[in-house]
């Protein structure tokens, strides 16, 4: 197994346990997966959206999350540049230090959600 980089291992991080997540919860509401009485209704109510729209609900739900982990990582990326009062260490290295922009490690044709999301981007 390739050993990750401090700024990859985050990203892997962030991309299993917030992105993934957040798809897979979304897509169990299509599929009425979830039990808890707090999501049923809605549940009901999505997973009778006919195909187009199903598919515009996840599209919708992945452009949420993604433009979130976009505003947290760049408020980040500012946090450091001008207070440096949050850090985020890896092996012991200050990841906003190790990247050009944090904010778009993900987005790159190589990035985070290319190389470690089940999920692909929407179109």
């Amino acid at each position: 197994m390739k050993t990750l980089s401090p700024v990859d291992k985050f990203g892997k991080f962030i991309v299993e346990n917030l992105r993934d997540k957040g798809i897979d919860f979304a897509e169990g509401l299509l599929r009425k997966h979830w039990k808890a009485s707090s999501v049923l209704e809605m549940q009901h109510e999505i997973a009778n959206l006919n195909d187009t729209q199903k598919t515009a609900f996840i599209n919708a739900i992945t452009e949420t999350i993604d433009g979130a982990i976009h505003d947290f990582l760049f408020a980040l990326q500012e946090q450091a540049d001008f207070y440096n009062e949050i850090q985020i260490f890896v092996d012991g290295q200050n990841i906003v230090d190790l990247s050009d922009g944090l904010h778009g490690e993900a987005y790159l044709e190589d990035g985070w959600f290319a190389k470690y999301s089940r999920h692909k981007p929407p179109q």
